[in-house]
Order: C-alpha cells, then structure tokens, then sequence
C-alpha cells in the first residue's frame, strides 16, 4: 500500500469514528463519501421574516452543507479532493465564497490530510466567514418567503473574499427561487430538536420513571415531560368522559393544551376518530353562525350569514328555516316561532292576572281598613 493510500485510509476511518451515520457516508468501493455539517448557531439565534407584518422565530439548528468529495490516488500528496458544495438556505455567491475558501485551506496544508480542517471549518466559521448574524432575515416577495438575509448581509463580504466574478461549478444550491425557506428552515430546526429530545433521559412527573425522550412527551408550552405510557391513560380517561377540550398538561394547574397531532401519536385509531369528531362538534357549537343540517340523514355543519334565518346543507342542498329548522319558508313569519312568542305571551298575562288575584285574596283575608283614611292595613295575631 502507498503512502498516499494509506493515509486516505487512516483518514476516512478517524471520520467514521468520529461522525454518526447521518453525518458522514463512505462509499466503499471508491475513496468518497459525503458529509452533512450543520453550522454551530450561537445562543438565542433568531429567524426575522419581513413582509406586511415582522414576526421573529427563535430556531437551534440550520440545515446542514453538503459536502461531497472523491479522493485522488495521489491525495494527499500532491492533488486535493474533488468535492462539490452544497446548500438548501445559502446563495450560490456564498457558497461559492466557501468552496474557494476550502481551496485556501488545502493551499495552506498541502501534502496533508485536509478534510478534517474542512469539516471543522465549515461546521465553526461558516456563519462568521459571510458576516451572517443574528436575526437571519427572510424576506416575503410576492406572497413567498425567500431567504434574502444572508445574502443581503454577505453578498458583498463574499465576492471579496473569493475574488471572482463567476460562480463556482462546485457550489450547487438544492432548492429553486419558488421554494419556501421559511417552512424548509423552521420544519428542519424542529426535527432536529425533536431528534435531540428523544436521546435525553428525562423523569415522568407522573410515575417518576426515567425514560429516553423517544418514550415520553413533551408539552411545548410549559415544557412539562411525562412518559407516553402515562399521558395516553390521562388521555383516554379525558376523552371516554368526553372532555376532549381538556386535554392539557397532566401537572396541576397548567393549562398548556396537547396538540392534535399529539394525541393521534398516543391513542388508536379508532380512538383519535372519536376525538376529532368530538373536538370538531365542540368548537362548532361554540360558533354563533354555525347550525346543523336538520336532516337526520345528514347533520352536517352549515355556516348562516349574520341575521340570517335560511340555511343551505353544503352536503344534500336541503334548504332549510334555522329557526324552525323546517323547509325554508321564504320570508313568511316562522309560524312555530310566533305560536311559541303568542305561548309566551298568554302565559306572561296569566301570571299577571294569577298575582294579581292572590294579592286581592291576602288582602283580604290578612287586613282591615284603617277607620280614618280607609288605606288597608295588615292585622297583627298578637
């Protein structure tokens, strides 16, 4: 074995050792792999999308850069690692400005191993290199956010410090102008902290059992943790009492809600069907302009224009009077309400004429006329 062979060997096996699957592949029957390295983010880091309003999002982990290299036989004494560079939220400038700052590296270390210098560059410097700092900015154009910060932030600082006026082949951006940043950074940030908890042990409130966070649940507005054992008994105990609003941190007197994609992970199928339809039945009926298609064979929901007694199922067309809930009657007087106003009304005047008659009565029997004025007056038993 050659000197060179020997010390791509010896390389590839320390990365192996030292990064996860997920983060470093080798292919075996050729000397290449690809690397995934996740820029380090300083505490506190922070998403800013500017559009009609400006919201804030507070994110750990950025999408990685892909690092694809080959290895020549005569690497590393002589020729570098061919590799390609690539990115999902950087612009083509940017990683063009990284590729030839890797290039730099391999100039300064030449006759040496160099991807471990790359890697440790690109997973610690990258973010300072182009200038990008906290908040990341995001930019809405045209209804679409695209990840215009970095770039604003950089551009400039880039092409100095490559020093070219082309882009370099090497640097390959994976998504297209009409991807949406926002979600493809927020839905990485959030299943890389979801991988994270679930390789921490944490204590179930409940049972005091330690369990990998894999096997418990976490409530992300109070960030309670209880094991997924206890949460779907607290669950369907809630849910068979038909309590499907109350499905909150079990910790007493927190209010932090279990959300629908929570539950659906806990309880069977059949179960979570009853809660969806519970859960839906529930808000519908708190909805001042909703009712339900009269129809025994339907009972779908109908949205009723404000002070407006016509209702049309979106289900079986059936149009129907809300108040009576009867085939619309166009905009004739709603007969049973106005039998059930006329009800009311005799029975107010009855009421009236029963007081009235008990009072005549008391008087009667419970007082005398005073001999002066003639007003009645109670008579006293004593």
């Amino acid at each position: 074995m050659s000197a060179d062979q020997e010390a791509q060997t010896d390389e590839l096996l320390a990365l192996e050792s030292i990064y996860d699957e997920e983060e470093f592949h080798r292919t075996e029957s050729r000397q290449r792999g690809k690397i995934n390295l996740c820029p380090e983010l300083p505490p506190n880091f922070r998403l800013i999308v500017k559009g009609e309003a400006c919201v804030e999002f507070g994110i750990s982990f950025l999408p990685p850069l892909v690092l694809s290299f080959e290895l020549p036989t005569d690497y590393p004494s002589s020729s570098a690692p061919v590799f390609t560079l690539s990115s999902k939220w950087l612009s083509r400038v940017q990683i063009t400005a990284l590729c030839k700052r890797l290039d730099e590296l391999w100039e300064e270390n030449r006759g040496n191993v160099v991807l471990f210098t790359w890697i440790q560059f690109l997973k610690e410097e990258t973010l300072e290199f182009l200038s990008i700092q906290s908040p990341l900015e995001v930019q809405t154009i045209g209804g679409q956010p695209h990840c215009e910060s970095g770039q604003n932030q950089a551009e400039d600082t880039a092409l100095e410090k490559s020093k070219v006026q082309e882009l370099d082949p090497r640097a390959v951006q994976e998504v297209d102008h009409h991807t949406d940043i926002l979600t493809l950074l927020l839905d990485f940030n959030e299943a890389q902290k979801q991988k994270e908890f679930d390789s921490k042990v944490f204590s179930c409130g409940i049972c005091f059992s330690e369990n990998l966070g894999s096997n418990s649940l976490l409530f992300k507005e109070c960030q309670h943790v209880y094991c997924k054992a206890c949460v779907k008994e607290y669950f369907q105990i809630q849910m068979r009492d038909g309590k499907v609003q109350s499905l909150t941190c079990p910790e007493p007197e927190c209010m932090s809600l279990a959300s629908p994609a929570q539950v659906k992970l806990l309880v069977g199928k059949d179960e979570f069907a009853r809660y969806d339809r519970l859960l839906l039945q529930s808000s519908l009926n708190r909805m001042a302009d909703i009712v339900y298609c009269p129809r025994m064979s339907c009972c779908m929901a109908v949205r009723i224009e404000p002070d407006a007694n016509m209702g049309i199922c979106p289900s079986c067309r059936f149009v129907f009077c809300t108040l009576c809930k009867r085939a619309y009657h166009a905009l004739s007087l709603c007969k049973e309400l106005q039998m059930e106003k006329d009800q009311q009304e005799k029975q107010r005047v009855q009421r009236v004429k029963d007081d009235a008659a008990l009072s005549e009565d008391w008087v009667r029997d419970n007082s005398k006329s005073c001999p002066s004025c003639r007003i009645d007056i109670q008579v006293s038993n004593y």
